[in-house]
């Protein structure tokens, strides 16, 4: 008994180190943002005196609530456009036989492994053929289809009961129906979980957009470069909007914590 509770003391060691680990760079970019202008280079581990003039100095050089407000735009749009797109092509795949079946999943999956850079070069001159570049709905285009989140979810709906489906459709319900009555409902944590992740890709996106918004600033990871000169860099308004940056996502985690750690649950028993 004694042995086992040394192991799990240890256990839970290990795992706090790992979480201080991981926490420290979040801490150490708010303490950043919290120091006087000064006191941005000290490397005390507490930010005293507090101060709020690196945010009050971003706010004065850059639109910050423009910026949240375009980030969310875009990271919304392609996150929802995305898990729409894996939900229905994922239902089809575990859901119905049809020609060619196994060999278009292999091409999701072959998709999936493509790297970004081969496609991106289409999809600028796909864009500037229909006028979208330096605009928010070229940056959403082309990251509408995600094929990871199609084989992600196509495993929990090959999971899901046959029965229950069988049963909807003795009671007259169309494949529409089922999908939206039977299957979602069920599978909201899996949604939730992948929806986060999908959101927090497209929200930290940096190199599409920097592509297609050649001539603005109109995103948050675009913003920060503001602060970037040859004069040298602005450290403390640049972690103070980089701090704005990470609450959106802290407080969509926070609301699907639940449905996220179900998720994993779920995972596991399977």
């Amino acid at each position: 008994m004694m042995i086992d509770r040394l192991r799990a003391a240890g256990s839970h060691l290990l795992l706090a180190g790992v979480a201080l680990v991981c926490v420290f760079p979040i801490y150490w970019l708010f303490a950043t943002a919290l120091r006087r202008p000064e006191d941005v280079s000290s490397l005390s581990p507490l930010p005293w005196p507090l101060s709020l003039a690196n945010y009050v100095d971003a706010a004065q050089k850059v639109d910050v609530a423009g910026l949240i407000a375009n980030t969310f735009f875009v990271a919304i749009m392609s996150a929802t456009g995305q898990l729409l797109i894996a939900l229905l092509a994922s239902y089809a795949f575990a859901m119905y036989t049809f020609p060619l079946q196994r060999l278009m999943y292999l091409a999701f999956v072959g998709v999936w492994l493509v790297p970004f850079q081969v496609t991106m070069l289409p999809n600028f001159i796909l864009l500037n053929e229909l006028g979208l570049i330096n605009t928010l709905i070229g940056c959403v285009l082309p990251t509408l289809c995600s094929a990871l989140g199609v084989l992600l979810l196509r495993q929990h709906m090959d999971a899901f009961p046959k029965e229950l489906i069988a049963a909807a459709k003795m009671d007259g319900r169309s494949s529409w129906a089922i999908l939206w009555t039977v299957v979602v409902p069920n599978l909201r944590p899996a949604l939730a979980a992948l929806g986060i992740l999908l959101f927090i890709n497209a929200w930290n996106e940096y190199f599409w957009p920097a592509v297609v918004l050649r001539q603005s600033n109109d995103v948050l990871q675009l913003g920060l470069r503001s602060f970037m000169g040859t004069e040298g860099d602005q450290w403390g308004p640049m972690m103070a909007l980089a701090s704005l940056a990470c609450l959106p996502v802290l407080l969509l985690y926070l609301v699907l914590q639940r449905h996220i750690v179900n998720a994993f649950v779920r995972s596991g028993l399977k």
